[in-house]
């Protein structure tokens, strides 16, 4: 019997048909990992190039037509195509960039590319636009297309039924995590690209990014973030400013916004311009070398992290209450004729103009920044719960905003945290009108576990002067 290497642990076949005898390339889709460092993807579509002595081909695809396409993720995402193509180009493997700006515009390059591919190599995650991508796609090819696992420090395929809990997903990961807690090398391919670059590459750099974003049929309402830069470089700027600055106090301060001593690595991680993995290896070795502990910051970047990716892949819809516990159902049926007062549309949600200081400035903190600290958010979530004429419509409301102004949105982790605030992973608590016996948070509670006044200054700076000054650079 053959052995399956970890490598191959993290790789799923979605589609019957063969490898291509003769052609031209692998060809690596890279969709939800858009790096060359720790790609598990990228390195199983180089060990299969090599198997047929064949060069790769990296193609990376930007849309008009995703949900809620806007300048803020079209920016975050282009930010980093420029030193995506430098890493690839050192590597010696094909790259190309194709940016469909308009709706007209030709909607079947990975179609034209895979004609002379030997196989399909491409991205396995759980939501968004690349799980409509692998569910419909294979079929529609004639050569062996698979999806990896790069996402999780564990992959998601070894945890094979859906976990309800922390506590019950920690002791598996605990226990499998010295086997997989290892480096991801992408080594060169034995067979570098020679050729030209195929006709329907857009070279891109830095500078020519705005007016390309300007350019594309998308919402030009949505400005991009204020506080966060994308791509690989300002993933591991980021990384190190937290290692040295907020590592060491990580565990005394994370639930205190106005401390800023989280990592604020979740939108880079939903762009797969740094792994998990990577950051985990780091944060362990970073502490080893100082003497200081990082087991709770391990803990929410991988147990509960990977909580959320075993949720997105085993239900149907990640984003439905139909997916609560049995418990939940029961208790928010049983007040949902609550009276709600006040009760606040979409649109009021949106501009953040509630009665309740807070909510409206951790509202802005989404527009301005495109993140909500997490532990404001819960409340953040708690209250448009409250303040909703139904479950529904709070569910609604939260998962739009978060489609159209999170760049960490439309991720296993935000319909894990959305569905949070409903009563997923979480137990009965006392029962109360509106919320039943799911957990409840109030103003008060905030003002004496944070520093709710120094918040409010902040974003107070933010909104006045529209420059963030605790964003690293």
């Amino acid at each position: 019997m053959a052995v399956t290497t970890k490598l191959e642990q993290r790789v799923r076949t979605l589609n019957a048909a063969p490898v291509r005898p003769s052609a031209e390339h692998v060809l690596y889709w890279s969709q939800m990992n858009r790096r060359v460092d720790s790609n598990h993807a990228l390195a199983w579509a180089i060990q299969r190039a090599n198997e047929l002595k064949l060069p790769v081909l990296c193609y990376e695809g930007l849309t008009c037509t995703y949900k809620m396409a806007n300048d803020r993720l079209h920016t975050f995402l282009l930010e980093g195509v420029p030193e995506m193509a430098r890493r690839l180009g050192r590597l010696g493997i094909g790259y190309c960039f194709y940016p469909r700006r308009r709706r007209e515009d030709p909607n079947d390059v990975l179609y034209r590319l895979a004609r002379k591919a030997a196989c399909v190599v491409t991205d396995d995650y759980p939501t968004f636009i690349a799980a409509g991508h692998n569910a419909t796609v294979p079929a529609k090819l004639d050569v062996s297309f698979s999806a990896v696992d790069s996402s999780c420090v564990v992959p998601m395929n070894v945890l094979e039924k859906r976990e309800y809990a922390a506590y019950t997903i920690r002791p598996k990961i605990t226990r499998l995590l010295p086997e997989y807690l290892e480096p991801c090398t992408v080594t060169k391919p034995q067979r570098a690209w020679t050729g030209t670059a195929p006709e329907w590459h857009v070279p891109l750099t830095a500078e020519e990014i705005p007016a390309l974003v300007a350019s594309c049929e998308i919402d030009h309402s949505v400005a991009p973030s204020i506080s966060y830069m994308g791509g690989r470089l300002a993933a591991e700027k980021l990384l190190q400013h937290f290692l040295k600055n907020n590592l060491r106090r990580y565990a005394r301060e994370r639930n205190e916004p106005a401390a800023h001593a989280t990592s604020d690595m979740s939108p880079y991680l939903h762009f797969g311009q740094i792994s998990s993995l990577e950051i985990a290896l780091a944060a362990a070795e970073y502490a080893q070398e100082h003497d200081l502990i990082a087991s709770e910051f391990l803990e929410e970047l991988i147990v509960r992290r990977e909580l959320a990716f075993n949720y997105a892949r085993h239900v149907e819809n990640p984003g439905s209450l139909d997916n609560l516990p049995d418990w939940v159902k029961t208790t928010l049926g049983k007040h949902a004729a609550d009276p709600r007062s006040p009760s606040y549309t979409l649109e009021e949600f949106e501009r953040a103009e509630t009665h309740d200081a807070l909510w409206n400035a951790c509202q802005t903190e989404m527009l301005l920044r495109g993140k909500i600290h997490g532990y404001y958010r819960m409340y953040w979530g708690k209250k448009i719960i409250e303040w909703s004429p139904t479950c529904q419509d709070a569910l609604e409301t939260m998962i739009h905003i978060h489609d159209r102004y999170a760049l960490d949105g439309r991720d296993p982790n935000t319909y894990t945290n959305i569905l949070w605030c409903f009563g997923l992973h979480d137990r009965p608590w006392q029962e109360r009108p509106i919320f039943g016996m799911i957990r409840y948070m109030n103003l008060e509670g905030m003002k004496r576990k944070t520093g709710v006044d120094a918040y409010l200054r902040e974003i107070g700076h933010l909104q006045q002067t529209g420059k963030d000054p605790f964003r690293v650079r």
